[in-house]
């Protein structure tokens, strides 16, 4: 059996209650297209790599995805986010004596997100830097969440086997991605719902999270 040894933290849902913010951004930017936003749309677009967010967009709006009209989403929604982020960002209940909980048990701690590095630093304001021992963000590897690359870089930073690490996640997107990366998973939903999964283990929030939950995530995967 696995003994816990790192631990993997997706950021936006899951410590940040940042979705919110990426809300208004991808909903201006909509209406910026000439579209509104639906509800399925936004709920398609939660956890999805900054390429594959506008592609869902582009093709649920109807729009042609030409490289140019694509690019200048991309900034606008980028400089968009960026004045949301600039201050501080409001934490997912729990999350902070979580991380301390950790940090207080000499785990490694990995920051693993799909936002792109420059909002990712941002963030860390809020964060602390001090809380992660590397950070790997969705534009520093070949392919964003669902696909592992994020995950298998993190625990690679780290000097450690992914099967030895839990990663905590809002998304089914990043279920999937930390899944597919042989980590024990801890689900912890935010905007939309995760389909239960007996392999994993799920929690209303951070609240009151313990080392031993944790662990249990390693022995539900098997």
């Amino acid at each position: 059996m696995a003994q816990l040894a790192g631990v993997l933290w997706d950021m936006d849902g899951t410590l940040l209650d940042s979705e919110k913010l990426w809300d208004i951004g991808v909903r201006e930017l909509a209406r910026e297209l000439g579209r509104e936003m639906t509800q399925e749309i936004r709920h398609a677009l939660i956890g999805a790599s900054g390429a594959n967010a506008l592609r869902i967009m582009f093709t649920e709006l109807g729009l042609e995805p030409h490289p140019s009209a694509v690019e200048a989403a991309g900034h606008f929604l980028e400089q968009r986010v960026t004045e949301l982020m600039t201050g501080p960002i409001p934490w997912r209940p729990g999350a902070v004596e979580a991380l301390d909980m950790v940090r207080a048990a000499g785990l490694p701690c990995a920051l693993v997100t799909n936002t792109k590095r420059s909002l990712t630093e941002l963030a860390l304001e809020t964060l602390g830097r001090d809380r992660f021992d590397v950070s790997v963000c969705g534009d520093e590897v070949p392919h964003g969440k669902p696909d592992p690359a994020v995950y298998l870089r993190a625990a690679e930073l780290l000097g450690l086997d992914p099967v030895d690490c839990v990663a905590v996640e809002d998304s089914v997107t990043g279920v999937a991605a930390a899944a597919a990366a042989g980590c024990g998973v801890l689900v912890v939903p935010c905007e939309i719902p995760v389909p239960v999964d007996p392999s994993r283990i799920h929690r209303e929030s951070l609240i009151g999270l313990t080392h031993s939950d944790l662990e249990m995530c390693l022995w539900q995967r098997g």
